[in-house]
Formats: C-alpha cells, sequence, structure tokens
C-alpha cells in the first residue's frame, strides 16, 4: 500500500505531519513537489512562490518518506496537452473560486494526474486548503478514482497562525498581526455554537480583522461537507476565512 502527499514545496511542519499521517496508512510514502502554474492566475505569485528543493529533501527524508517525485512543467504539462478538469459542487462555493476563480480546476487538473501517475491507495490533505480538500474528496468520488483521501487537521505555529509556505511572506510584525485570524474565528465559531446567528457572528469576525489590519475576501460558514450555505443548526459546520495581510493572502477555517 502506498500514499501521497502533494505537495508544492517550501515544506515546513505542516507538511510533515502529513507525510507522518501517510506512514499510518501505508508501507511507502510518495512526496510530489511541483509548483502547478494552472492554479495562479497571471497576477498572483507564482515567480516568487518560495521554492528550497534541498532543504525539503532533507525534511522528507527526516520524517520517512519513501520518494519524492519533482516533475518539472514540461513533463506534467508536455507540448499539446489540451486537457482540463473542470470542477463544480463545492468548488463553486463563492469562496476561493470567487477570488481565484482558475485555481480548483487547476488543483484538480494536477491532482488528477498525480493520482494516476503515483498510484497511489491513499492521498494526504490539510485542512487548511478546506475547500481544495472537499474538492478534491468529490472529484475522486466523481472520477471514481481508486485512492481514499485522508484529511489532517490543520498545523498551528504557537500563536494559533495556520502554518503556510506563504508566511515567509509576512514581516515579523506581520507574523505577530497574522494569528489574530485564528483567534478571530475561534469566537465567532464558539458565538455560534452559543446560539447566535452565524450571519452576526461573521459580521463581528470581519469587523474585528478589519480593525485589526486586514483586508478582507470572506468570512463565511458553510456546512463542512459540501460548503453550500446552511439550511438547519445541526449541520456539521465551518467558518472559513480569507483576508489579506499587507502583500499577503492568508485563509483558515475552524469547526463549529
Amino acid at each position: 500500500m502506498s500514499a501521497v502527499v502533494p505537495t508544492m514545496g517550501a515544506l515546513h511542519e505542516g507538511h510533515l505531519a502529513l507525510v507522518r499521517e501517510g506512514l499510518k496508512h501505508a508501507d511507502r510514502v510518495i512526496v510530489t513537489i511541483f509548483v502547478n502554474p494552472r492554479q495562479f492566475a497571471a497576477n498572483e505569485d507564482l515567480s516568487r512562490y518560495p521554492r528550497d528543493e534541498e532543504s525539503d529533501m532533507a525534511k522528507l527524508a527526516d520524517a520517512g518518506a519513501h520518494l519524492v517525485f519533482a516533475p518539472r512543467p514540461g513533463e506534467i504539462y508536455p507540448d499539446g496537452f489540451a486537457t482540463t478538469v473542470r470542477v463544480a459542487g463545492p468548488a463553486k462555493a463563492g469562496l476561493e473560486d470567487k477570488f481565484r476563480p482558475q485555481f480548483l480546476d487547476g488543483v484538480a487538473t494536477i491532482v488528477a494526474k498525480l493520482f494516476i501517475e503515483t498510484g497511489a491507495d491513499f492521498a494526504i490533505f490539510g485542512e487548511k486548503d478546506y475547500q481544495q480538500l472537499v474538492t478534491v474528496k468529490q472529484m475522486a468520488k466523481d472520477l471514481d478514482l481508486p485512492i481514499t483521501v485522508v484529511s489532517v487537521p490543520t498545523v498551528r505555529e504557537e500563536s494559533g497562525l495556520a502554518r503556510s509556505s506563504r508566511n515567509e511572506y509576512l514581516s515579523k510584525t506581520e507574523r505577530q498581526q497574522a494569528s489574530a485570524i485564528y483567534r478571530v474565528l475561534v469566537a465567532a465559531a464558539e458565538k455560534i455554537k452559543a446560539g447566535e446567528r452565524s450571519s452576526r457572528a461573521t459580521a463581528a469576525a470581519r469587523r474585528s480583522l478589519t480593525t485589526l489590519g486586514f483586508r478582507i475576501d470572506y468570512v463565511a460558514v458553510r456546512n463542512a461537507e459540501t460548503l453550500a450555505p446552511l439550511q438547519s443548526d445541526d449541520e456539521p459546520a465551518r467558518v472559513l476565512a480569507a483576508a489579506w495581510l499587507g502583500t499577503t493572502r492568508l485563509i483558515d477555517n475552524v469547526p463549529i
């Protein structure tokens, strides 16, 4: 049995937690490193996305990964490549797709290729990129791909900030400020658990983040399985947010 951990490199403790989870499910863990150009828009950070392959290899060896697959763009998308996986359902929830319309189709295309190329039995994904996780699960189910998608809770810094390769963009001061997004989401989730209307709790969260210097893309409460708006109080739910601090876009989510 094998497990695959798809990554874009610039590995941190969150990625290594995925490797360790893979080792619980399979005899061999394959880690892919590929900065996928098809999930970046022209105005996004493809050219400056952090890359450190030598450090990544050392971290993966220490974590117990068995194989690293690090193809070049021309190997994944050779001349004449003409197929894209187009996703709907949770991928059209008005969250990441509203602000990054190319993102989830790009993710689905590369992930489908990696699932096929590695032949893995399990795929390990973190919950930080929650819409991505739900979309990949739906895609694997819809296309009858013979792989089980396993989710791992978000790994956080001591401050509560979700670990992300893009945290490297933050200045020291911004990194201290950035942890507020987690605290604000936890507060919103607790209010909703206590009976407050989700619209009121998310409005308060948006005000708090704006006061703290964030530029908000969204703060929303959605069904944890479909990402559809809630229809009842007894649905499994998540509070999800995306917001900018300076030039860095941060995403996070917490369960309710």
